[in-house]
């Protein structure tokens, strides 16, 4: 038998050395090419939607980034979902411990008068819905308005149990001149063979630091919102539930990762939030890459999501299915005008 001396021991180990670094540099350099090759929000083919005049009083919704949407009626503003804190690709890849972002947020609930909060909705629980609702209900007294699992995200913030409301199908609340119903739906199938990203529920109240997979699905909902000056719906999430009986005026979807679902599925979720709901305006959400810093809105890379080609087919819906629909982009951070409540 051939005896190992130290050296050749020494050696081995340099050698996988040596191949492990040039193994972690090439995927490097691969993930580098891969982040760059993502298209410009500036190439997408459709108008901003109209800003608010704040001299006037108006019914707004401002987008936050991914879904985050605050709706605003001068009076009283109700926020859906919430997730300011981002944590970072390297984060979400090794699924490492995340916590909220207390000075973004802070920086956020001041610098936007986040000051009339009545109600937190998230529609799902996955941290990029939900991450931050409970950090936003402790420095508000609004109350948080979700499934079961959005109900622990609170619970493990440590927000007061008056503040945390569990929702079901089909349920109605009224905050001011806004009323909210909920309506149950499914999740967008973007994850492997067609199942749901970080599936089942939260069962317990979730501490951070925590992984992005803490954060459970929990059951999706659609929410609408109704105000005596119009109605708008909120689908965060690419999935296809029963809204035949709703009438609105605008329609806020949810399109991440759409466009790997085919033509026929983007037909059948257009058909199931616009067509059937008669909705006027639809500005598409969840369109940007979320492991962006707060403020920051950039495309996700191509080989992620091409919402290039989910605009596309939205456009070719539009002009198949409903072609007096107005189509926008929000930009972030600027209220959109949903409904004048006094004229000019």
């Amino acid at each position: 038998m051939q005896r190992v001396s130290i050296r050749d021991i020494k050696r081995a180990v340099e050698r996988a050395i040596v191949i492990v670094l040039g193994t972690v540099v090439i995927l490097a350099l691969l993930l580098s090419v891969v982040a760059r090759n993502r298209d410009s929000i500036a190439d997408i083919s459709l108008p901003v939607a109209p800003a608010g005049d704040r001299s006037k009083t108006e019914v707004t919704a401002t987008w936050f980034g991914t879904t985050t949407l605050l709706f605003d009626d001068g009076e009283t503003q109700i926020l859906i979902d919430g997730f300011i804190s981002r944590p970072t690709l390297i984060d979400y890849l090794l699924r490492r411990p995340v916590e909220n972002d207390i000075a973004t947020i802070n920086f956020f609930m001041n610098e936007y008068r986040v000051r009339r909060l009545a109600a937190i909705i998230p529609l799902h629980s996955h941290f990029d819905h939900a991450m931050d609702i409970g950090a936003i209900a402790n420095r508000s007294s609004a109350s948080i308005l979700g499934s079961e699992s959005s109900a622990q995200i609170g619970r493990g913030a440590g927000v007061p149990e008056d503040q945390i409301v569990v929702i079901g199908d089909g349920t109605e609340y009224q905050f001011g001149q806004f009323t909210v119903r909920f309506l149950e739906t499914e999740h967008a199938p973007i994850g492997w063979r067609g199942a749901v990203p970080f599936a089942g529920t939260i069962d317990a109240p979730l501490i951070t630091p925590a992984p992005v997979s803490a954060w459970r699905e929990g059951g999706s909902y659609a929410v609408v919102i109704s105000h005596p000056t119009g109605t708008a719906l909120v689908q965060s999430t690419a999935g296809i539930g029963r809204l035949e009986e709703l009438n609105v005026d605008v329609a806020f979807l949810g399109v991440a990762m759409l466009s790997g679902l085919g033509r026929d599925y983007a037909e059948r979720f257009w058909q199931a939030c616009v067509t059937s709901t008669g909705a006027d305006v639809v500005i598409p959400i969840h369109f940007d890459d979320i492991t962006q810093p707060f403020g920051t809105t950039e495309l996700p890379p191509r080989i992620v999501d091409d919402f290039k080609l989910t605009v596309e087919r939205l456009l070719a819906l539009r002009q198949t299915w409903d072609s007096d629909a107005e189509l926008y982009l929000p930009a972030f951070g600027e209220p959109i005008v949903l409904f004048a409540t006094s004229e000019p």
